[in-house]
Parts: structure tokens; C-alpha cells; sequence
């Protein structure tokens, strides 16, 4: 595996090395025609808001390469890194070598088709004293599959790594035999709330589940790290509704982040044209399928075809064209002074990095670091540099990158 070698050289160096990295002449991010240009935003800046004033120059170190296809990371306290990957396995990457450990024993069985595989991972807050993980994956069950997460405790004696203590504490209903839309990122709030992220599994009698409050598929469950639901949940007491719903009429939610006053933040896939980004409220509803931005895949309009609905929200901000969402980072570091306060979503679609500086709740500049390959997840290290987890569609090799201010 190449180690912390600069991308120098190659192509990809190329393109971020070249003074300014990724200046677009355009004065916004996003220069390509929208896939629905009769829609039209709700408010300033829901789309397409403009470039910076100033943009950092950003150079790319290669962590570690020729990984198997990756899904997640978490950075250990040690600094390793604690990865998943699609197919069912878990190993540590090692940042001063680029080398993975053997695949960590006792990970429970995983369906990988489509879109499944092994999901998130994220440290328990209390990780250095207990050891625990909680991770979401595509369970296989009796008639079909679904997310679940579970917890385990991490162990490592003698350099051999295992998952003991292995414990699905939430599983999203009802079973589904599909293999598309299964979100999934967890997230610990400040008070050790474990957010979940699920999708409605995609098809169009699926969809609907988003509006249905007595099923799992498209929703933000919040649970306690036994995975019951909290007491003061939104519907906790409403009969028919699940008591772990936080809000609902999601699509698919590949990317979720605390801001710096601890709350949620999502960005979805949504259909063509229709990527979005919300703050996720108690008991709220986000309008999936009955209203969104965006077009179906064969051109047609979702459903009425309609933008606005009331009771439902409006997002925060959306892409049409779209992202393709998957990892999110709240930047809080001193590494790129630039980006403090800004949200980064890894782009699956726009094969970079998408850097949202937002004044209050709403976005205000939008800008781009072009990274050449499909971003799955987004962390920031300790030190305040920026890590980026690369895959291929269809499977292939993943590589670990770390960007910096040049």
C-alpha cells in the first residue's frame, strides 16, 4: 500500500495541485443544467448558492490504498482506524503504514447485494473505558432483510482483534426482501441519543412507508444504546406510531453530523435531481414521496410532482443536479481556518468533497473539491485534517485520503 505519499504526479494530483485547486470560473459549485428547471426554490440559496469569496488550496495525501470496498471509518483513540466495508467485514487501517489488519472475528452475517453490506460504525461515547462499537448493517432475515444495529465490545489481545459481546439492539420493520435504500449512518447526540438513519427501501410500494408512522422504512430513529426508545420521543405515545421515530418522510439518508450546538443534521438521496439537506426536527415530516424536488429516474414527476405541501418541511437546501450524498462531517478544526463552522458531505455522483459554509440554519456559499472518485464517508481527524474514504462503483478497491491545506 503507498503510505502518506502525495498525489503528485498523477492524475488525480493534477487536478487538485494546479493553483487554486478547484477555482471554477462559474460563480457557483454546481454549472451543469438542472435536471427539473421549471422547479423553483422555496427561498435565497436553497440551490445553487455562490462560491466563496475565498477558497483554500487543498493537496491530498494517500492514507492507504488497495483496500477492499470500504463503507465507513472511525478513528480509534490510538489513531488507527476502525473501517467496515461492503461485503461483511471489519478491519483497522493502520495510518502510519497503510496497512489493514486481518478482518475482525465475530461479525455477524451481512447481505451484500445492491446496495447492502455492512453499514456505518460509530465509537459508544464511553469507547475508551468500555471498548463498545455500535454499527448498522443489511440484515438477512426470514422473508428478506432490513437495517439493524448492533453492539459489540472491541477486543484486541495478542494483535488479534475481535467483536465480542455481539448484540442487535434495533432492527428497522417490517422485513423487506429488496436490496436497494438502506441509509444508514448513526449518530451519538450530546447526551448518548443514538440517532439512526434508515431509507424506505426504494420501491414504489415501499416508498410510501415514509409517510406511515407505523413502519420503519424512511425514518430517523432515536434510541438509547440498548436501542429503546427515548420517553420524550415525538410519537413515544401516539397509538400505531413506533415510539423510536424522530422524523419521518425521508428517502434515503447516507449522511448524517452534530453541528457545534449538538444538533442532527442529514443529507439524503433523493430522486433525479433532488439531493437534500435538513435539520431533522421532532415529529416532523420531510415530505417524501408525497412532495420533493426533483424528477423520477425514467423523467416523470414524483408523484403530483409538487415542491411545497403544507405540514410538510422544506429542506434546508437541495441539488439538482445531485450529489449523491454519503458521509458528512461537521468541520470544527483550525487545520483549513476556511471551512470552520462548514458542513463536508462526500459526493458519490460529483466525485468529491461538497464544503457548505452556512450563516444560521440556512446555507450561504457552496464549494467543491474535486477528488476524482466517489466519496463514501467523511471524517475529521483530531488534528483538524480531513479524512475521505474512495470506492468504485459496482465494488473494486478503496483508498483512504487525507487532505490538507496545502
Amino acid at each position: 500500500m503507498r503510505t502518506n505519499t502525495c498525489l503528485a504526479g498523477t492524475m488525480l494530483a493534477a487536478t487538485l495541485l494546479a493553483a487554486p485547486a478547484f477555482a471554477q470560473t462559474a460563480k457557483t459549485a454546481e454549472t451543469e443544467n438542472a435536471n427539473a428547471p421549471d422547479q423553483t426554490p422555496a427561498f435565497e440559496n436553497q440551490t445553487r448558492a455562490a462560491l466563496p469569496d475565498v477558497m483554500p488550496q487543498i493537496s491530498v495525501d494517500v492514507v492507504a490504498d488497495g483496500l477492499p470496498h470500504l463503507w465507513a471509518m472511525e478513528f480509534l483513540p490510538d489513531g488507527r482506524i476502525l473501517v467496515t466495508t461492503k461485503d461483511g467485514a471489519m478491519h483497522v487501517v493502520s495510518q502510519e503504514n497503510g496497512e489493514a489488519s486481518p478482518p475482525i472475528e465475530g461479525v455477524p452475517a451481512v447481505m451484500s447485494e445492491g446496495q447492502g453490506g455492512l453499514l456505518d460504525v460509530a465509537l459508544a461515547p464511553d469507547f475508551e473505558s468500555s471498548n463498545r462499537i455500535y454499527f448498522s448493517f443489511s440484515e438477512p432475515r426470514e422473508g428478506g432483510n432490513g437495517t439493524s444495529v448492533a453492539s459489540a465490545r472491541l477486543t484486541e489481545e495478542e494483535g488479534k482483534l475481535a467483536l465480542q459481546d455481539v448484540k442487535v439492539i434495533f432492527q428497522q420493520m417490517p422485513t423487506y426482501d429488496g436490496d436497494k435504500h438502506f441509509g444508514s449512518r448513526l449518530v451519538f447526540g450530546p447526551e448518548g441519543q443514538l440517532y439512526v438513519t434508515v431509507g424506505e427501501r426504494s420501491d414504489r410500494e415501499t416508498r410510501v412507508g415514509a409517510q406511515d408512522l407505523g413502519s420503519g422504512f424512511g425514518k430517523v430513529f432515536r434510541i438509547d444504546v440498548e436501542g429503546k426508545a427515548l420517553s420524550d420521543n415525538p410519537f413515544a405515545k401516539q397509538e400505531g406510531a413506533l415510539p423510536e421515530i424522530w422524523s419521518y418522510g425521508h428517502r434515503n439518508l447516507q449522511a448524517a453530523t452534530l453541528d457545534g450546538q449538538g444538533r442532527l443534521w442529514t443529507v439524503e438521496h433523493g430522486p433525479k435531481g433532488g439531493d437534500e439537506l435538513n435539520r431533522p426536527e421532532a415529529g416532523k415530516n420531510y415530505g417524501w414521496p408525497k412532495v420533493t424536488y426533483g424528477i423520477e429516474y425514467s423523467g416523470g414527476p414524483v408523484g403530483e410532482g409538487i415542491t411545497t405541501l403544507q405540514g410538510t418541511e422544506q429542506p434546508a437546501y437541495y441539488w439538482d443536479p445531485v450529489i449523491g450524498p454519503s458521509g458528512m462531517a461537521f468541520y470544527n478544526g483550525d487545520a483549513i481556518p476556511e471551512w470552520k463552522g462548514a458542513f463536508l458531505i462526500g459526493g458519490l455522483v460529483s466525485q468529491g468533497l461538497v464544503v457548505l459554509h452556512m450563516e444560521g440554519d440556512k446555507v450561504a456559499r457552496e464549494e467543491r473539491v474535486p477528488l476524482d472518485a466517489r466519496i463514501r464517508d467523511v471524517k475529521v481527524a483530531p488534528d483538524g485534517t480531513v479524512f475521505a474514504v474512495t470506492e468504485q462503483r459496482g465494488g473494486g478497491e478503496s483508498t483512504i485520503l487525507r487532505l490538507v491545506k496545502s
